[in-house]
């Protein structure tokens, strides 16, 4: 069983930044073998993908609606997935979650997710 664990939600203000944490809490856990996405969930709405990484950052993969804001990267020394975030907007406000698969096709689908965390919080106001 993998334990995922964000953390570094918080509220900020239109145009600040956060960088969300995802570690795993199981020894041995390998991140540059499986791949990691992240998500969020806004009140109302349907879970959408953000992000995702995979070997060590060979490969990553964004939503549109984050492209050029968000970057995702990887400590394996840490075994921790990073989402910096930068130039937020109030619709970026939501719950977000990471969480890891084998091999998801195409990176987004929520269902081929095998292990999630708990989720933090990630509010920005204009």
């Amino acid at each position: 069983q993998v334990q995922l664990v964000e953390s570094g939600g918080g509220s900020v203000q239109a145009g600040g930044s956060l960088r969300l944490s995802c570690e795993a809490h199981v020894h041995g856990y390998t991140y540059s073998s499986n791949y990691i996405g992240w998500f969020r969930q806004a009140p109302g709405k349907e879970r959408e993908g953000v992000a995702g990484i995979f070997g060590s950052g060979r490969s990553t993969d964004y939503a549109d609606s984050v492209k050029g804001r968000f970057t995702i990267s990887q400590d394996n020394a840490k075994s921790t997935v990073y989402l910096q975030m930068n130039s937020l907007k109030p619709e970026d406000t939501a719950m977000y979650y990471c969480a890891a698969a084998n091999s998801p096709r195409p990176w987004w689908f929520q269902y081929a997710y095998i292990y999630w965390g708990q989720g933090t919080q990630v509010t920005v106001s204009s």
